[in-house]
């Protein structure tokens, strides 16, 4: 017969651990040492380190979680104001260099950065994604988005539908489709990269204004509306939307992502204060930013150790949210 004491023992260990797993999100900050960093956005390659993109001093960044060492590449191009930025599969790293018109390679076995002009429709490139073995990057101020060949540095670009409709955020999603988060107007886009054609979905409130999205392996789109201060959710087979407020009255929801904790983990932008939502429950959770004045403008998953990595513009500091040891 099992000892009653022992059985004790193992429920306050099993209740131990439980409460171990659901104590609150902690974010650690890394501090970037070159004077006036602006960290944009994050990327994470496939050894868990950490590549952003410095906009103000125009430097390519590298972090190595295991030690806090970073190194970071300067531009070709001087006030190139990089952007946005993605990690290939092959371990090259891509960025958008805002200021200057031109998407840049960086080589991490060598540090050398090759960049590539786009062609004169787009003078802003805005957000990278590395899909189906091109380049994909949004132009938010020409209505426009595009892809880069590689293998022969050809450019294609499509104009948006709507007029003035500010392509900004984009992600892939697991079909094979691309979406785009469309500020300028209240709707998501869909493109095929076969053709570059886009299909617009309309959101119901007018005033919507989505920023940046993710796309979940169930085809649900989640998106921040920046204007109203909301989380929404499109289910493109219906057309379905939902929508939850942000737990601010002034929150500007802006950089999203899915967590391996199978919570949506977006930015109060005006808040300093990231949110966990719960899909199942529809429970929201806040974590403070440590450090007044920063805010997310674009994060990412590491699934592979369970992390969420923040650049946290203002601050000059990158941020990182154990969600394995939740």
């Amino acid at each position: 017969m099992r000892h009653p004491v022992a059985g004790l023992v193992l429920l306050a260990s099993a209740l131990g651990m439980a409460s171990a797993r659901l104590a609150p999100p902690a974010i650690v900050e890394y501090p970037i040492p070159r004077p006036g960093s602006f960290p944009h956005d994050p990327a994470v390659a496939a050894d868990g380190s950490v590549w952003y993109t410095d906009q103000r001093n125009s430097y390519i960044g590298h972090l190595d979680p295991r030690n806090g060492r970073i190194v970071d590449y300067p531009t070709p191009t001087p006030a190139s104001g990089p952007h946005g930025i993605t990690v290939a599969p092959d371990g090259q790293v891509w960025y958008t260099g805002q200021a200057a018109g031109v998407l840049g390679r960086l080589d991490p076995r060598s540090g050398r950065i090759t960049e590539f002009p786009l062609p004169t429709a787009v003078r802003n490139p805005h957000t990278p994604v590395y899909h189906g073995g091109r380049v994909w990057f949004t132009d938010a101020n020409h209505n426009a988005y595009g892809s880069l060949d590689p293998a022969t540095g050809k450019t294609v670009v499509y104009t948006s539908p709507t007029p003035n409709s500010v392509p900004y955020g984009i992600v892939p999603a697991a079909d094979g489709a691309l979406w785009i988060a469309l500020l300028g107007v209240n709707k998501l886009g869909r493109v095929d990269p076969a053709t570059g054609r886009m299909r617009e979905f309309v959101l119901p409130a007018t005033a919507a204004r989505p920023r940046r999205l993710q796309v979940a392996g169930d085809g649900t789109v989640w998106y921040t509306d920046f204007a109203r201060g909301y989380l929404g959710a499109l289910d493109p087979a219906t057309g379905k939307v939902r929508e939850w407020r942000s737990p601010s009255d002034n929150a500007g929801p802006y950089g999203i992502a899915i967590g391996t904790d199978s919570r949506i983990w977006y930015c109060e932008s005006r808040t300093g204060m990231m949110v966990a939502f719960d899909p199942g429950t529809e429970k929201m959770e806040t974590v403070p930013i440590p450090t007044p004045g920063a805010i997310v403008r674009h994060m990412e998953t590491d699934s592979t150790r369970g992390r969420i990595w923040l650049a946290l513009s203002g601050t000059g500091r990158l941020g990182k949210i154990e969600l394995s040891q939740q």
